[in-house]
């Protein structure tokens, strides 16, 4: 079908919509018509999506400018009269709903793509990498819509999207509440996104989706452990994780890495959007309870979509949050600016440096402070992107790390020489006081003779750079009980991680037992 055709079928719901409007809300008393006020309203709802329309036909022409400021302009109206028909008796503010929710699907692009798009109409989007989706004119002049509105096994993912009271409430939460945890989740992607963005793009999956997973799961720090053991900035259960292939390299749990786990995201996400039939939303519950658990409930319910009672009502109350909140993350990164929101300008280029002087991760953090404009600093971007580093250990001169492109100059400028690194190393190997024992661990230390240091009693002194216990090369018997998993097993012991305790007792995964007896580190 040609693109002015199937434009043209586009508009015929906005002119049904518009004789809708033209005959009147119902209203009690004088014949159920409409007063002049509401009719007023109606009209400029209807204004405002034509003009929301033409601004997607100038976008369509390649003017570009001109299409935001339309855009906006439209958009403000429809807020202005929507606000106003709250407070107009006899307004329908359902019908305001519809028309808002139909331009925001308009916005995707969708009535553009396809094999009729004229080639003249491709644009070169600055930061638009070879093979992005829906690269037309009209979509580049949306905000996110040239990297994130991909297909779904041929859906849009607007069109997948069940705007119900669900998805309302946690819109609303991501707004409020979760405002600054959505902020930081934003900037956290943003300085990996070179590393993850092209594992989606890859398996033809929206970039939103992977926003809003990450969103959800760990805010985008790449370190993130659940109290259940799920562990990286997508957070993988262990045995999920070595089935897509994370597993240990030298130590390294490669959950962490976000390059890696962004690519078994899409594998899984791929996988079980095949087993529930393009089910977003049972797709998404399975991520989070279990695809053996969804696929049961989903056998017993053949067809019922996870808003159905027979479904809903079976899925636990974290799952039921869950769903919710990865769409509406979702959403809001692809219409923050209908939401009153407005994402930070992030620069996530990636870049390099290579260290002149010994440094750890927690020194450059201090010396970088807030270059560039990043009142929170640095840390968290060090950490995410060099996940594989312990942040207290000092790396050698010659190292290279990984950095956003803009920190190249910050770092020859206030780490390379100068007071700032030198203010860093102090801090970083300031001396700790450690507590002495209380005084029946003293006596029985002493009668064993392992008093405090080589002068007795008293308090022990260390680097801070180091742990402040280690373990004495003798170990204890643990017991099993419910709930433990091996990183919570570890977080009890301060002189042992993960990995050493399942070294110690050869385990080969990380599955445990209730009642199982475990060996584990015992600390001085």
């Amino acid at each position: 079908m040609p693109l002015r055709a199937r434009y043209a079928l586009l508009l015929l719901p906005l002119a049904v919509l518009a004789g809708c409007a033209s005959g009147g809300a119902p209203r009690p008393g004088k014949g159920g018509k409409a007063t002049p006020e509401v009719n007023a309203l109606y009209d400029r709802m209807n204004q405002a999506s034509k003009g929301y329309e033409a601004a997607i036909d100038q976008a369509r022409r390649g003017d570009t400018q001109q299409a935001a400021t339309t855009r906006k302009q439209a958009l403000d109206q429809l807020k202005d009269a929507s606000a106003r028909c709250g407070l107009t008796p006899g307004c329908d503010p359902q019908r305001f709903a519809a028309v808002f929710d139909r331009l925001l699907r308009l916005k995707d692009g969708s009535f553009i793509e396809g094999e009729d798009a004229d080639d003249t109409e491709q644009t070169a989007e600055v930061g638009a990498q070879p093979g992005d989706a829906a690269g037309s004119v009209v979509v580049g002049a949306l905000p996110e819509a040239q990297r994130s509105v991909t297909l779904l096994k041929g859906q849009k993912f607007s069109d997948m999207m069940v705007m119900n009271g669900p998805v309302k409430a946690a819109l609303e939460m991501w707004l409020t509440q979760l405002r600054p945890n959505l902020m930081d989740a934003y900037v956290n992607y943003q300085m990996m996104r070179y590393k993850m963005w092209p594992a989606y793009q890859k398996g033809d999956l929206p970039e939103a989706l992977l926003f809003g997973i990450m969103a959800k799961e760990s805010g985008g720090k790449v370190h993130a452990v659940s109290r259940s053991g799920a562990s990286g900035p997508l957070q993988f259960m262990y045995a999920t994780g070595l089935r897509f292939g994370l597993s240990s390299d030298g130590g390294f749990d490669q959950r962490f890495d976000p390059t890696l786990a962004a690519q078994a995201n899409a594998e899984y996400i791929n996988e079980q959007l095949g087993a529930f039939n393009n089910n977003l939303e049972m797709t998404l519950a399975a991520y989070n309870g279990g695809e053996g658990r969804m696929r049961r409930i989903a056998a017993a319910s053949p067809g019922a979509g996870f808003y159905d009672p027979s479904v809903y009502g079976q899925m636990s109350a974290e799952t039921r949050d869950y769903v919710p909140m990865v769409l509406a993350a979702a959403w809001l990164f692809l219409h923050a600016d209908s939401y009153h929101l407005k994402w930070p300008k992030v620069d996530g280029a990636p870049g390099q440096i290579t260290l002149t002087r010994s440094a750890s991760l927690t020194e450059l953090t201090v010396c970088l402070g807030s270059a560039d404009d990043m009142p929170q600093g640095w840390f968290r971007t060090l950490r995410n992107l060099n996940p594989r580093l312990d942040p207290q250990m000092t790396q050698p001169a010659g190292t290279r790390l990984d950095v956003p492109k803009q920190l190249e100059r910050a770092y020859i400028a206030s780490c390379a020489d100068g007071p700032w690194p030198i203010l860093a190393s102090d801090l970083h190997n300031a001396v700790k006081i450690i507590a002495p024992p209380p005084p029946a661990a003293t006596s029985a230390a002493l009668a064993n003779g392992s008093a405090n240091g080589p002068n007795g009693p008293g308090p022990q002194y260390q680097n801070g750079s180091g742990s402040s216990s280690k373990s004495s090369g003798g170990s204890k018997s643990y017991t099993v009980r419910k709930g433990d998993t091996l990183v919570s097993i570890a977080r009890k012991s301060s002189c042992a991680d993960v990995e050493d305790i399942a070294r110690m007792n050869g385990l080969k995964s990380h599955a445990l037992r209730v009642g199982q007896s475990l060996k584990v580190p015992v600390c001085r």
